[in-house]
């Protein structure tokens, strides 16, 4: 054990005095901020130039209350001027765009008829709100041409919120809902972010080691299971080290940041929605939703999902680990990993498929069961399945699985790192690896 202590310490004091590692841990969350902080600013700087639309009304069946100005964008009417003089002013640069709206014989005929003119294709949010407006109001006059008051209908529209129970008593609704989607959803794109560069980096510490000929050395007094042990071990040390310092520095910065230039998270979400989607968002967080909302969330057992989600992003991240590390012992330099990667990547592929796929829909499902299951995809699949309740027996089950086919896929690292550490200047095959496992020298 003191050997395999000492091999942690190595790797990990190897890879926080390096100067990469020590830069990009500092300036990796200053960069994500300030690109945070660049689109904000693009999209406010986007925000302040009025978007002046022209509308030609034949129809004569819209007013100016149907053409309300929003913040981005003012409506002018131009009938009397005619379509051809108003898409000359637009072609010479003073409207943003010219809306044409013909007169035809039925509402039907008319709204596949309106036409929009501009010197560059419009925004698909401009669009939208158009789009939305002329909807509104040809509904309206049909509910009319049937003898329908749209007031009466409007008036009697009631939103349903059912409140969802399961036989324990847990309480639930969509927006919780949405919330345990999200959370789950983060936990597995930060896993497989984890897996990617902390996974490369362990097998490129064994394709240098091997290289440079010092694990010739090392072996010699080393098990190769410990040795491959201690590499995963020592990188995750370094790599949550790193991540808590990440979310440090975000998290101070992003509130200095947020003061400081008067950042407000509703300007944010209301400069990429039209003023009908930001009222009806307003109205579905009004009547203390919001406050509700927040209840909800912290009654959800914070402290198991915060264990659970630390035991299979751990868990996750060494069997994978492993795996790359066994590419690097079989190599010489990285341009040979190529070939072995895919057969790797896949399963972490399938995992976030299979749990956006199956898992949002249906958490308790049988696809979703089985491939929380499965080593491979389970640090993924059970991480996004963990906010909707999950069995302990399952639980147990999918985290014995993972420890041993962690165990196991370090012992088949070790197996090939103990015959490819001396292998140079030949390009391995699968068929070398399964001579390599199989050998007992």
């Amino acid at each position: 054990m003191s050997k395999l202590n000492l091999i942690i310490k190595r790797e990990f004091l190897a890879k926080v005095k390096n100067k990469s590692f020590i830069v990009m841990t500092f300036l990796s969350p200053l960069l994500m901020v300030g690109m945070g902080a660049l689109v904000y600013f693009l999209m406010k700087k986007n925000d302040e130039k009025i978007k002046q639309i022209a509308y030609v009304d034949e129809s004569t069946l819209f007013s100016k209350d149907d053409f309300k100005d929003s913040k981005t964008v003012k409506y002018l009417d131009l009938t009397s001027l005619g379509l051809e003089e108003t898409k000359k002013k637009v072609e010479a640069g003073e409207y943003y765009g010219a809306l044409f709206i013909p007169k035809k014989d039925s509402l039907e005929l008319l709204a596949n008829q309106v036409e929009f003119y501009s010197k560059e294709s419009p925004g698909l949010t401009v669009m939208n709100t158009i789009e939305g407006k002329l909807e509104r109001k040809l509904q309206n006059l049909k509910l009319t041409s049937f003898g329908i008051d749209f007031q009466k209908i409007k008036a009697s529209k009631i939103g349903v919120d059912v409140k969802m129970y399961n036989f324990s008593g847990e309480k639930s609704s969509k927006l919780i809902n949405g919330i345990k989607i999200a959370v789950g959803a983060l936990a597995g794109y930060l896993l497989m972010m984890f897996v990617i560069v902390y996974g490369s980096s362990v097998m490129r510490s064994v394709i240098e080691e091997k290289t440079s000929r010092i694990i010739e050395v090392i072996v010699s007094s080393v098990k190769p299971f410990q040795l491959m042990l201690g590499k995963i071990i020592g990188n995750a040390s370094a790599g949550l080290l790193q991540f808590l310092i990440w979310g440090v520095i975000i998290f101070i910065v992003s509130t200095v940041a947020t003061s400081v230039m008067g950042l407000d998270v509703n300007d944010v979400q209301s400069s990429s929605l039209s003023a009908e989607q930001l009222e009806m968002a307003k109205q579905q967080v009004s009547g203390g939703k919001m406050q509700t909302l927040l209840q909800e969330i912290f009654k959800l057992p914070l402290l198991k999902l915060f264990l659970l989600f630390i035991f299979y992003f751990l868990g996750g991240y060494m069997l994978y680990s492993s795996l790359f590390a066994a590419i690097g012992a079989a190599v010489d330099n990285e341009t040979d990993t190529q070939q072995f990667m895919l057969p790797i990547m896949l399963p972490l592929i399938l995992g976030v498929y299979v749990g956006f796929a199956t898992v949002i829909n249906d958490p308790h499902g049988p696809i979703s069961v089985a491939f929380s299951h499965i080593p491979l995809t389970s640090p993924i699949v059970m991480l996004m399945r963990v906010p909707f309740g999950v069995a302990w027996s399952e639980l147990l089950i999918s985290m014995a699985l993972l420890l041993f086919t962690f165990t196991f896929m370090v012992w088949f690292a070790a197996k090939i790192y103990r015959v490819g550490i001396l292998m140079y200047g030949k390009k391995p095959t699968y068929k070398d690896l399964y001579k390599w496992i199989k050998y007992n020298g």
